[in-house]
């Protein structure tokens, strides 16, 4: 599916401008680092859905270190991208937990948390979906794919954002046609059991915060304290390290944001100029 295509689709569903335009960002951004899985085969998928595209995510709760949305219907991707604009529109004084429920789809989280982390953030997220691996020994399927982004923010370049599914492929795979259903097993091989275990801490965790029955997804964003990413490249000596991109386009990573996160940004990001490396041993 073409660029065009996918956001004239995108409308045709019903959506509003301003959210067809940051559902074709996130997308765009799949495509651009080569995850068609989360890019525009996701919008063939929205169209066999029952969508209420007028729904607007909501915070419910807000207090100092914590926030809890609600996704009120909306499709899940609107609700991760509100809660990032919200960071940036009112920043955490040093750390804040974020707890959406009724949230999904959610997409690429590495998306989510780069957005955070260009901005100078450190941020953290993952999110529960419909079950879809089994334990390694067999029996029923017991917890979704259960991502896990970090993204890193450095004073020199792009951030370090690391994004794990537990499957050794997604389900995105699947839908894109990219894997077969029956390759959708925890990762390792051997050590699947590892991938697991990983996956099922984080459905618990994110489920025992949720106060409803259903899917969501819990972001932490924090300022950093230190600046370990430049010293991290350095010794890497040229290594492709995890979330480099590659020439993404500015004009695709910019879609998304509006001027005052775009503003926040850059406050924020100039506030990193003061972070010294973190101490060694």
């Amino acid at each position: 599916m073409e660029p065009d295509e996918a956001l004239a689709r995108l409308r045709a569903l019903g959506f509003a401008d301003d959210d067809a335009q940051r559902l074709f960002a996130h997308f765009a951004d799949a495509e651009a680092r080569g995850k068609p899985s989360h890019g525009f085969s996701r919008v063939e998928w929205l169209e066999t859905l029952e969508l209420d595209v007028a729904a607007r995510p909501e915070r419910v709760e807000a207090e100092p270190g914590f926030e809890r949305w609600h996704g009120r219907g909306a499709v899940g991707y609107l609700v991760l991208d509100a809660v990032v604009r919200a960071q940036f529109a009112d920043p955490p004084g040093a750390a804040r937990i974020v707890v959406c429920e009724d949230t999904f789809p959610t997409g690429m989280l590495g998306g989510w948390v780069r957005r955070l982390a260009e901005g100078g953030f450190v941020a953290a997220l993952t999110a529960t979906s419909p079950a879809r691996l089994a334990h390694p020994g067999g029996g029923p399927k017991l917890i979704g794919t259960t991502p896990l982004a970090i993204g890193i923010p450095s004073s020199a370049g792009d951030p370090i954002v690391t994004d794990v599914s537990m499957g050794r492929v997604t389900y995105g795979d699947v839908l894109a046609g990219l894997a077969a259903p029956e390759e959708l097993v925890p990762f390792g091989g051997e050590h699947a059991h590892k991938a697991f275990a990983l996956g099922l801490g984080l459905q618990l965790l994110v489920q025992a915060l949720l106060r409803a029955p259903g899917f969501g997804a819990v972001l932490l964003v924090a300022r950093p304290e230190s600046d370990p990413v430049p010293a991290l490249r350095a010794q890497a000596a040229g290594v492709r390290l995890p979330g480099d991109g590659g020439g993404i386009r500015d004009e695709v990573r910019g879609l998304a944001a509006d001027a005052g996160d775009r503003e926040e940004m850059r406050i924020i990001r100039g506030q990193m100029a003061d972070l010294k490396p973190p101490l060694s041993d």
